[in-house]
């Protein structure tokens, strides 16, 4: 028999491990060499742990499926929650990856069929031919097939790797959280107390950048909900191809509907896009970051912000600058983050070194985590436990230049109509991180005048306490 090689290119299959999460694969079943037969597949295949199929066409296609369960003729549907479709190539430059939606019918495991996802989604091998069948009107995936495949279900080459490192969760959590209402209600007022070190700054100011569609907004309005007690939306919000926020937009916080406003302030942008001329104009970061854009600001992508424009801000002070810049990315889409898009993240985080005279903190938010994972949908305490989650955060580390311990996992309030302590807790943590790298940053300024005044005033009442105490 001919010797087994992959078809893969070396970019195609590092672009399939970052789909996966995985740093190896092993290919199995080659069609070409093996035959198209469904029952040589599961020969082959059965009983090898996590596989992915990656099947080409003639129209230039490569597509496939993953599942992390073994194939063991079982005649019965696998529950995967893991389970996913994807296209590494086709027209469309950027890969896609579409999750399962319906866990319990991810995948059918019978030995007449080859690779079977879904109630009949798509079917490699089908009637044991060179040839996939499509059906897109279920409730397993939710896909077209103009993307996936070109429409063209001929297949010159199907082949089948295992996937060598994928697993499910840690029985211990890699980072410890405690999950009650009480450490909800200590994270508030946490927040709700928090003063900034400097008088000069009464709101600490922070940036959220990111993709179209990544929950820039979402995020906002999830946090306004927990601190207003109920699921609320104020931000604009949606999943349009292009930025549904415009304007430079300043959102205070409030405790309860009639509260004071937390000591936060978070700004709003346009998305970023990989395309030049789409979405935030870099310039505009650097000017946003420096002070100079006003609230409601409209955002022009072709060109950034002049100082001519009204209500620029000429000499912005420091409680007019960006004290923490958070990145807000689709945890689900990490892998297949577009390469222009990646640049863009990476030239933010260098304008935010040197937008000041210090380096401004940044954090990463990964949203949709119960896409990653979709067992976290019930139990998002689980959160830390997840190996999908954990590689996802690993990947973003290595591909942003940024610390593990500057990313953070949460799910926003989407189609929720009551809070949930778990999913509170995780977007409050995030708040939390925000504070805390912030008052790193004021570190570097001297403290202003009334600051200084009740430092020793502190100091001078402490030394009286002490000294009636030993009198």
């Amino acid at each position: 028999m001919a010797e087994v090689k992959s078809r893969l290119t070396r970019e195609e299959q590092q672009q399939l491990l970052r789909l996966l999460g995985s740093k190896h694969i092993s290919l199995l079943y080659k069609a070409s060499i093996h035959g198209y037969a469904a029952q040589t597949f599961h020969n082959i295949c059965n009983r090898q742990g996590p596989t992915v199929v990656v099947a080409y066409n003639g129209s230039g296609y490569i597509f496939g499926g993953f599942t992390a369960h073994s194939y063991t003729s079982s005649g019965t549907y696998i529950n995967d929650d893991r389970a996913f479709l994807f296209r590494l190539k086709g027209k469309e430059s950027s890969p896609l990856k579409i999750p399962v939606k319906v866990s319990q019918n991810a995948v059918c495991d019978n030995a007449t069929y080859g690779p079977y996802f879904g109630a009949g989604s798509l079917i490699f091998l089908s009637q044991n031919r060179a040839e996939v069948a499509t059906n897109t009107n279920t409730a397993t995936y939710s896909f077209c097939a103009e993307d996936l495949h070109g429409n063209d279900q001929g297949l010159l080459e199907c082949e089948v790797y295992r996937v060598d490192d994928v697993g499910h969760f840690m029985e211990v959590p890699w980072r410890k959280i405690g999950w009650t209402a009480g450490e909800r209600n200590k994270l508030m007022e946490e927040i709700t107390t928090y003063k900034p070190s400097l008088k000069s700054v009464p709101q600490l100011r922070v940036l959220f950048l990111g993709p179209v569609g990544a929950g820039k907004s979402s995020f906002f309005n999830s946090v306004n909900s927990i601190f207003r007690g109920y699921v609320i939306s104020q931000a604009t919000a949606g999943s349009d191809a292009k930025s549904v926020t415009t304007q430079y937009r300043s959102y205070g916080v409030k405790y309860g509907r009639n509260g004071k406003l937390l000591p936060i302030l978070f700004c709003d942008t346009m998305g970023l896009e990989e395309k030049q001329g789409a979405g935030l104009e870099m310039n505009d970061v650097s000017n946003t970051l420096k002070g100079h854009v006003p609230d409601r600001y409209q955002f022009n992508p072709y060109a950034g912000m002049q100082p001519n424009v009204p209500g620029y801000i000429k000499n912005p002070s420091l409680k007019d600058q960006i004290h923490c810049v958070v990145f807000v990315l689709d945890g689900s889409k990490i892998e297949i983050l577009p390469e222009e898009l990646e640049e863009k993240l990476r030239e933010v985080r260098r304008q935010s070194k040197q937008a000041n005279e210090f380096d401004v903190p940044q954090l990463v938010i990964l949203t949709k985590v119960d896409e990653i994972c979709p067992r976290l949908l019930e139990d998002i305490s689980e959160v830390y436990k997840s190996k999908a989650v954990e590689k996802q955060m690993q990947l973003t580390a290595e591909r942003l230049g940024i610390p593990l311990s500057q990313i953070v996992p949460v799910k926003n309030y989407h189609s929720e109509l009551d809070l949930r302590d778990d999913v509170d807790i995780l977007i409050l943590m995030a708040v939390r991180q925000m504070l805390r790298l912030s008052e790193s940053y004021f570190d570097n300024f001297p403290l202003d005048e009334s600051t200084v005044v009740n430092a020793k005033e502190r100091r001078m009442n402490n030394l009286s306490m002490k000294n009636e105490l030993s009198e």
